[in-house]
This record gives C-alpha cells, structure tokens and sequence, in this order.
C-alpha cells in the first residue's frame, strides 16, 4: 500500500528536513521517498490544509473500560479516539475488571489489537489482583508485553512491597510506578484542600497527602537502586521532590495530567463534575510549577489523563460523581493554547523510551510513526469533536489552537475525517 503526503511540514528536531514542507511517500509503512515533488500512482493521497507532521504522540496514562466497563469505552473505540486525536502509542490502566494482572490477560489485550492503527503497551497491577499485598508475577508479565508495573492509582499501603518490586524488577529492567497519594488524608475528599474547599464546604485532599507518600517512595528508590515511575504529580513540593532525586541521580521519572497545567481549583466553584479528577486540580502556584517543571525536564512528560466515566456515574451531584474525565481529543489543541509548537510536540513525543517504546528516526528506511495535524487556527473546543462513547469531558468550552487530521503507524492508516 502507497500513501503521499503531499505538501506536508516536517516537525523532527534531529531530521535533516525539519522545518521544511516536502511530499513523503509512505510504501508498505515504510518511508520511500521524501522530496520536494513526489509523482507517483498511490493508494491514498493526503492533500490537507496546512498539513504537519510529527513523530507519532505518545499517552502514557490512559484507561478505557474494556474488559468489565465496556459501557464506558470498549477497546476498539477507545483505540480509534486515540488514533483520530494523533496518538500512535498508549498505554492503558489496569482499571479493568478484573484488573490486568495475568500473562493471559496482556498476552489477549496485545493480540486482540494489534491490527489497530494506535499500538496498545500494557501497564499491570505489581501486587497480585491489585490487592496491595503480594507481588504479581512481573517477569511473566513482562515476558507478556507488559511495559510497567502498578497498582492504579493506590498507595503502597505496605512499603517493604513497594522495596521489594523495586529490588526484583532490576534483574529485567522492569518500570515501577507508584501513585503517590496517602488514603487515610484523601479518603472521602473532593477537590484541593484550600480556601476554596473550605468556602465550599468541600472536605479537601491536601496536597502533603501526595508529598508524604512521594517522598517515602523516592526514599525506598534511593536505597534500592531501582528503576521508578511516578505517573502523575500535582504540586509544587513534588516537582522540588522529583528534582531534588533527579539531582542525586536517582532513577526516577513523572508524568503531568494536561489538566493540571491548564485548571486549577479556581475552576470548581460552580460544582461542575467534569473537573473533578484524582489527584485533583490544585492551585495556580502548584500549577505554575507543574509547567516550570515541564519545561526544565523535571517532569518527563504529559498525560491527557483520559478516563471515560458512564453518565450514571459522572452526570451526579459533586459530591457523588466519580472522578475523571476524556482527554484524548483535547490534548494537542489545548496545549497549543499554553505552549509554543515545538514545545507541544516535544512533550507529546518524549517518554516513550522510558517505557521501553521505539521512536523511529525520520529517514528513509525507517517504519513510518507520524502524527498528522494543523497547528494553526483558532477555535473553542465542543462536544462534536469527542470521539470517546463516554462524553465526561472538562475540556468542552476551553479555546484551542489548531487541529488533528489523524496518524500514520506503518501500513495503517486514520484520518479524522
């Protein structure tokens, strides 16, 4: 199978062609030819406005529903979302049920969708059945597929099993993360602990909830030696926390939701559920630190932290409504509204190798992994541009710049269109 583009920028720092508008041929996924002019009889010609293109973005924490919450977001679509908002590479959750923590289990995720145009990488629960209490089998589960290991956003209750993962994982160079969030403080809360909470009337969860486990668990990191993952900080002492172990050549990585670095708690105060996520959006202080340290790489990279919700569950009052919200198709013109171009690529493209995920080069030769989007253009982002079977989405009425036109990931193929 051919597939032109035509007239499209290329966007890739370490390319000879980057900056520069070229057509590429893309022959049986692979990049042939890429040239001022390309005539050639294709398969499929992309002729688009203002057509970019980018290596392929990479989410590193997202859920869907698939298997046990299939009303939420079946594997298919989910994966399609991710493929129409640009996404070439994901990896899920274990917030299934029950929770992926079998070799079966990711062995029948990876082969059941392989043929889809966004590749699939699987991150398990680390204690068996997510119970908190015994090790899973990671050595089996990454013979499996598996990319990383972690019970979705719990704690370690007990540390020593948090110790003793971060010793054993080293024999296969396996990932570790770790949701820093102390259940006894956050237990029952809402929104930040703060004035708002407290004008509210909201009981809050604060953000030394976050920070006294964080930094227990970069403390076992730095007795272990280990290899750790903190898939999402919110504040600004875990930013001072991740950087001070960075300095001590800790082997540590973190990740930012995109809503954490777009609202705040300000955000809440009419009650409106889509913005109630966990951990929950705190402060503009907090939140120019998370983009401080997003742009001095403290933080590794960015999550649109997408978590359809049924409206059974999400269209409730505050207090009773799950947490959690879309954000697959938001991602990329959000972020353009805070960030420069080149900045937005580089956050949606790093953090791939921590996970052990291949970035092709862009040259000939090489496997064709490419975002195809329009970064100009201004608009406000609305309901018709979710993709998702769940609509629980806090991104609905914020401006946005640019737009996504799909992906490319060897022989497949999605275009929003």
């Amino acid at each position: 199978m051919k597939i032109l583009l035509k007239n499209a920028t290329l966007l890739h720092e370490k390319s000879p062609f980057h900056n520069q508008i070229k057509d590429v041929l893309i022959d049986d996924g692979i990049l042939t030819q890429i040239e001022d002019q390309i005539e050639i009889n294709s398969d499929q010609v992309i002729n688009l406005k203002d057509l970019h293109i980018s290596s392929g973005w990479f989410d590193p924490n997202v859920s869907f529903g698939e298997p046990g919450f299939e009303e939420r977001e079946t594997l298919e679509n989910g994966l399609l979302t991710a493929a129409k908002s640009g996404f070439t590479h994901i990896v899920l959750n274990p917030d299934t049920e029950p929770v992926i923590n079998t070799h079966a289990d990711v062995s029948h995720l990876v082969q059941t969708t392989a043929h889809q145009t966004t590749k699939l990488h699987i991150s398990t629960v680390l204690s068996a059945a997510g119970e908190g209490k015994q090790m899973a089998s990671l050595f089996d589960l990454q013979n499996a597929g598996a990319v990383a290991f972690g019970d979705y956003k719990r704690a370690y209750t007990n540390p020593n099993l948090l110790r003793i993962a971060l010793d054993y994982s080293q024999s296969f160079d396996g990932l570790i993360q770790a949701y820093p969030m102390d259940q006894s403080m956050s237990d029952k809360g809402h929104m930040h602990e703060g004035l708002i909470s407290t004008n509210l009337g909201l009981k809050g969860i604060p953000s030394i909830a976050e920070t006294a486990i964080l930094a227990r668990d970069l403390q076992l990191l730095e007795y272990t030696q280990g290899k750790l993952h903190i898939p999402l900080i919110s504040c600004a002492t875990s930013v001072d926390l991740v950087r001070v172990a960075k300095k001590k050549g800790l082997n540590v990585s973190c990740g930012v939701g995109i809503p954490h670095l777009v609202y705040t708690d300000e955000n809440l105060m009419d009650f409106n559920s889509d913005f109630k996520i966990f951990p929950p959006l705190r402060t503009a202080a907090d939140q120019r630190a998370l983009k401080e340290g997003l742009l001095d790489g403290t933080i590794d990279m960015v999550s649109s932290m997408h978590h359809p919700i049924n409206p059974e569950l999400k269209n409730l009052e505050f207090i009773s409504a799950h947490s959690g919200s879309i954000g697959l198709e938001a991602a990329f013109v959000v972020l353009q509204n805070h960030f420069p171009l080149e900045k937005v690529i580089s956050f949606l493209t790093r953090g791939k190798k921590r996970f052990t995920i291949e970035t092709p080069p862009f040259e000939l030769g090489t496997k064709a992994d490419l975002s195809l989007f329009n970064p100009n253009g201004s608009s406000v982002f609305t309901d018709q541009q979710i993709h998702s079977t769940s609509k629980n989405c806090m991104f609905v009425g914020t401006p946005i710049k640019g737009s996504v036109y799909g992906c490319i990931r060897g022989e497949r193929l999605q275009l929003n269109a």
